[in-house]
């Protein structure tokens, strides 16, 4: 396959991928800020937000003080933030285009409807008037792209670069989701909440669960009040939890094996690594360490590993 096929088709997925998470990750945000807290509590989770993305310097240049009205227009609707939802369903029509002869028509059409539809929702401004509605329908319109592309594509390499950059892509947002709230108060947690958190914890471990629609699924294989220690180990350690590290991990090992070359020994290398320290950890000895630095190297590692795959099947950047 050409690298610029690769390229559109690892690109398409991943901004797809990533549309969808930030909507999960806005509504966490939009759902804790409902809970009773001060102004200063609420703005420090909307500052966490964009220090995990890594976009608070450009949010501040253009909006000054940190609203949560102002987050969202700037992380929805502002095309000049390359990581904003409108952007990322941009490229990732733009990339379909590109290689709109290698994939089916549901799946080109699915990619043009989302763009369509999607600008005549901002203008109707959807996203002020029900944030949470609005997110669910960028959540569905990822959900179908997704079905549509294993459902009609052929399974060839093509397939194997778009599931590779739509784990990627998940390993990195589930662990940003993780590690937000670490984030925002500059903390770590070391399994044990302090008594006068433990009821906001309950709040916020409860959104996190609902945005990665895993609240069911704890209640399912814990069968017990939500705790944190839980939660971690459930979107981390998990194998069969769909949005976890582990299982994302898997995913990217079995697809980069797919498609590997003579060149892709090391990045495979890196990638298995990874997955084996998802397979064989502990949640307590994550936890002894710190499950915000624990995040911090996951995240660091998969940034390295989606550079080295660019190097290897893809365009220079």
């Amino acid at each position: 396959m050409l690298s610029r096929t690769a390229d559109h088709l690892f690109w398409m997925s991943r901004y797809t991928e990533r549309a969808e998470n930030t909507a999960r990750m806005l509504d966490v945000n939009v759902q804790t800020g409902l809970l009773p807290q001060s102004a200063a509590v609420n703005e420090m989770g909307w500052r966490g937000l964009l220090s995990i993305s890594e976009l608070q310097p450009a949010y501040e240049a253009l909006y000054g003080d940190i609203r949560a009205a102002g987050v969202l227009e700037f992380m929805v609707s502002d095309a000049d933030n390359p990581s904003s939802i409108v952007s990322c369903l941009q490229a990732a029509r733009e990339n379909a285009r590109a290689v709109r002869g290698t994939l089916t028509t549901e799946v080109w059409e699915t990619h043009n409807q989302t763009w369509l539809e999607l600008q005549q929702r901002l203008a109707q401004g959807d996203h002020e008037r029900d944030p949470t509605k609005f997110f669910e329908w960028v959540k569905y319109r990822s959900h179908l792209s997704r079905g549509v592309t294993v459902g009609t594509m052929l399974m060839d390499e093509s397939l194997h670069f778009m599931r590779l950059g739509t784990f990627l892509e998940r390993a990195d947002n589930t662990a940003r989701l993780l590690d937000v709230k670490f984030h925002a108060i500059d903390s770590d947690f070391m399994g044990l909440a302090q008594a006068r958190d433990q009821e906001y914890d309950f709040y916020h471990w409860s959104a996190i669960l609902r945005s990665v629609s895993g609240f069911e699924i704890y209640r399912r294989v814990y069968r017990d009040v939500i705790r944190p220690e839980r939660v971690a180990e459930l979107l981390v350690l998990r194998p069969d939890m769909p949005r976890s590290l582990h299982a994302s991990m898997n995913e990217v090992v079995a697809n980069l094996a797919l498609v590997a070359n003579a060149d892709s020994a090391a990045t495979e290398k890196l990638a298995g690594r990874l997955q084996a320290e998802l397979k064989y950890g502990d949640i307590s000895d994550i936890l002894a360490s710190g499950l915000h630095a624990f995040l911090t190297r996951f995240l660091d590692q998969v940034n390295e590993l989606g550079g080295r795959i660019s190097r290897d099947f893809l365009l220079p950047a």
